[in-house]
């Protein structure tokens, strides 16, 4: 029989109702060592949370975070909170024994980010981080083509992630605030460009050569109100880099890419072969085998869902899509199998690889701030 994994989960909003429905539904697509326990919910507004724990099977509440440290009745703690409330309780519940898993970017600083890493080296629980595209099937089995050689040494990455719901008219939110976002559509959207990067290759960043960042709306109506936020956050980032290996890559965010809902694209390029991946069609993936006979070569579309032979796509009969809420689903199953003692499908992040996004993160705006090229290694 499997045993049970009690969770807490820490934040209520858009990001508690991906993770609750994961690990709800985790167990009754896998089979898993481990079986979650949705055991407490915790937020601020007690009547919310209470709505909010009813609906999604939740056990019960608190509005305390802190109370989650000395119950004996959590094995693991979810942060799903904003950016800079990520620190202090996965650094509390890390020093109380917990496992911890972390919305990512793993914080809004890297001060923070460090301080989480470094708790982790020292803590006798697990640490995971929400990079769930990692488990669209289509992204897993292009880290198992470049895993076999299908593409040969990588000359070029190219990554973008677009989406267009920052204009002016976006009502003020955290996440145009520094001090609680940390930054804007670079931590939101370029950490999850960099981490896809990370991850396909298997190797790290070293230099960030040049970055570009915009504020392009800097006031804000604010909710409630008729009066006007600083908005201090960037709304778009490039910037280019060098892995260790010496391929070239790209990488783009923005929340004003006009027609661009929620682009997340990934290109790569080597001696063999190329890939390329968007999240708007997130089921396929393109892959040109340049070992072919040029009579026949071209690029092939592989429909990623079948669970046969496709990381994740068991979920449903051939071509019967997977969406965003899969990718959850599969990583809370991914997490379960690491704390019962199997392997993931594929590589979950945890606080020290989530901390090496960071410093790419941190190099980039250093880089846009002072125009000048950031080696990686000068990001500690």
């Amino acid at each position: 029989m499997p045993r049970s994994l009690p969770i807490a989960l820490i934040g209520q909003k858009f990001m508690g109702r991906a993770h609750s429905n994961g690990w709800g539904q985790a167990p009754r697509f896998f089979d898993l060592p481990m079986t979650p326990a949705l055991a407490v919910a915790c937020g601020r507004d007690g009547a919310e949370l209470k709505a909010f724990a009813a609906r999604w099977g939740w056990a019960r509440t608190t509005t305390d975070w802190r109370e989650l440290a000395d119950d004996d009745g959590v094995a693991l703690v979810d942060i799903g909170t904003p950016n800079h409330l990520h620190a202090e309780p996965a650094i509390v519940m890390l020093e109380a024994g917990k496992h911890v898993a972390c919305e990512k970017p793993l914080a809004g600083t890297l001060d923070d980010a460090r301080a989480m890493r470094d708790a982790a080296r020292r803590a006798r629980g697990k640490t995971f981080v929400w990079f769930n595209y990692r488990r669209c099937p289509a992204v897993a089995l292009a880290w198992q083509l470049l895993r076999a050689g299908r593409l040969g040494r990588i000359y070029h990455v190219r990554a973008s992630y677009l989406q267009d719901w920052g204009g002016a008219g976006t009502p003020m939110s955290w996440r145009f605030q520094k001090k609680t976002a940390g930054s804007g559509a670079h931590g939101d959207l370029n950490a999850h460009a960099v981490d896809l990067a990370r991850f396909l290759l298997g190797e790290e960043i070293v230099e960030v050569h040049g970055a570009v960042s915009r504020t392009f709306i800097k006031e804000r109506m604010v909710p409630g109100t008729r009066d006007k936020g600083r908005s201090d956050v960037d709304d778009a980032v490039l910037f280019s880099a060098s892995f260790r290996s010496g391929a070239m890559a790209s990488f783009e965010a923005t929340r004003l890419a006009t027609g661009n809902q929620n682009a997340n694209r990934i290109e790569i390029n080597g001696e063999l072969g190329s890939l390329r991946w968007d999240f708007e069609a997130m089921n396929v993936l393109h892959f040109y085998d340049g070992t072919e006979s040029r009579q026949t070569a071209g690029w092939r579309r592989i429909m990623a869902t079948a669970g046969d032979v496709h990381p994740y796509a068991t979920y449903w009969p051939d071509a019967h899509l997977l969406g965003y809420e899969h990718t959850f689903v599969s990583m809370a199953a991914d997490i379960c199998r690491v704390l019962g003692g199997r392997k993931a499908e594929v590589p979950l992040p945890d606080f020290s690889d989530a901390f090496e996004t960071q410093r790419v993160l941190e190099a980039a705006m250093r880089s846009a701030r002072e125009r000048a090229a950031v080696r990686i290694a000068e990001v500690t």
